[in-house]
């Protein structure tokens, strides 16, 4: 039940109120009425393709002659083109440190890539692994474009990604595809909101916020009970099972003999309450650094899709400019964020709407930090205070002492994104769903954006 949840992921009412714990509620297009359908209804119907830094979008078959390592020319990593079939990258980077006997950490990528999926993406790793990366044959994992490097593969080193995304179990009427044109040249002109979608968040237990949010307050019992006991009707029965029994029983034993091993987390923190009963700080610290860093990451995410959320909710536009939003402006070789920011309504107002309309600024919001200063952002003052008063959170919240340890300075993010080149590649009757019509679309986004929420637009 639960894989089949997972291969044939329905947008539904269900998934509207997973979307709405997160804090997910505007559509730039609310006036247009959406398609409905299926996505990833196969791994073949998703395809991602990494962009470079240089704006190279890397093919799926391409594979040009290697080049040979030399310490002469000071080679240092060994990167390649790391194309999957149906696997997360996680995985796919623990079974090729596995096959070349490495650790994980020694392999480097610039971001995830969906799970169900065709995709490439560029990795590296450390040393001469040229002969040993050729030879390896892994299953469902391909390596191609194999070269010696000065430089590693650096987190958020690319541009952003391409999608060719199939849609199916789509309803056809006599105008449909006019209709689809129509929305399609809408998210072209003005974007769609540009939230931190569900996968950043559990997509079947979306509550990585909460975790991050109860950390953050110090009430370690609070989040021990989210993290461990907390069910969703979304997760899989049998973990929903095992959660309600320790629920009603208080039984941690026969917790830690029933949880599957797949919930290693729950088993971890189970294990260290039985040899430290009542110790639930402790039982938070024992989880890896960098899942306490994810989840106090979430929480700052999840702040700014309220901010989005609440201004839309307010009658406040998401793309017209309103006095006190912040404009950053982007760089001119891959238009992306930079350090300049001005606040609209003072003496640039004319210059940053041109730069605006240009697709050369865009109005951010913030990611708040130890370091944030909310009088920078007068627009977005009274809407964070707001949220905070509302959900009961204490603006103290951002003096612990944590946001220090983990380097959550502060940063800020644009509140609308635009894809690139989004266009129609195929409508046409459907080969998996009877008297049901596919819509097939290719577009790109630039890296931190989520493919998912701009076909939430198309599918509603």
């Amino acid at each position: 039940m639960g894989e089949n949840r997972e291969n044939n992921k329905l947008f539904n009412n269900n998934e509207r109120e997973l979307e709405n714990i997160v804090g997910i509620e505007a559509f730039s297009t609310s006036g247009i009425k959406g398609i409905q359908g299926t996505i990833k209804n196969r791994y073949k119907d998703f395809i991602v393709k990494e962009i470079t830094h240089t704006g190279h979008v890397l093919e799926i078959n391409e594979d040009y002659a290697t080049t040979s390592y030399s310490v002469e020319s000071k080679d240092n990593y060994t990167t390649f083109n790391l194309v999957k079939i149906n696997k997360d990258t996680f995985e796919a980077v623990r079974l090729i440190s596995n096959a070349l006997g490495i650790a994980p950490k020694a392999i480097e990528y610039a971001g995830l890539k969906d799970k169900r999926a065709i995709s490439v993406q560029k990795a590296s790793v450390k040393g001469n692994h040229v002969e040993k990366l050729r030879k390896l044959k892994l299953k469902n994992i391909f390596i191609r474009n194999i070269n010696p490097s000065k430089h590693p593969v650096k987190l958020g080193s690319n541009w952003g990604n391409h999608f060719e995304i199939t849609i199916r179990n789509t309803e056809h009427r006599g105008n449909e595809k006019k209709r689809i044109e129509e929305l399609l040249a809408v998210l072209r002109t003005q974007g769609f909101p540009n939230y931190y979608g569900l996968q950043r968040f559990g997509t079947f237990r979306p509550n990585s916020h909460l975790l991050g949010r109860f950390i953050l307050e110090n009430d370690f019992k609070k989040a021990y009970d989210e993290f461990v006991i907390a069910t969703y009707s979304s997760e899989l029965p049998q973990s929903r099972r095992v959660r309600e029994d320790l629920r009603k029983t208080g039984d941690l034993e026969k917790a830690y003999n029933s949880f599957p091993k797949s919930l290693n987390y729950e088993r971890t923190m189970i294990k260290y309450l039985l040899d430290n009963p009542g110790d639930y700080e402790g039982a938070i610290n024992h989880l890896p650094k960098y899942l306490i860093k994810l989840l106090i990451s979430s929480f700052q995410s999840y702040l700014f899709n309220k901010m989005i959320s609440l201004r839309h909710k307010k009658g406040i536009s998401l793309t017209k400019p309103i006095k006190g939003d912040v404009f950053n402006i982007l760089d001119d070789v891959n238009g992306n964020k930079t350090h300049i920011k001005y606040i609209y309504n003072g003496l640039y107002d004319k210059f940053l709407q041109e730069a605006y309309e240009l697709n050369r600024a865009k109005i951010v919001f913030p990611l708040i930090g130890y370091n944030t200063n909310l009088d920078e952002f007068p627009s977005v003052q009274s809407l964070v205070l707001e949220i905070l008063d509302k959900e009961g959170i204490s603006s103290d919240i951002f003096t612990n002492k944590l946001l220090e340890t983990y380097e959550f300075k502060g940063s800020f993010r644009s509140i609308i994104t635009k894809p690139l080149g989004l266009k129609i590649l195929e409508y046409a009757e459907d080969d998996q769903f009877q008297n049901r019509y596919k819509l097939k679309v290719e577009f790109s986004l630039q890296k931190g954006c989520y493919a998912t929420l701009l076909l939430r637009e198309i599918i509603k």
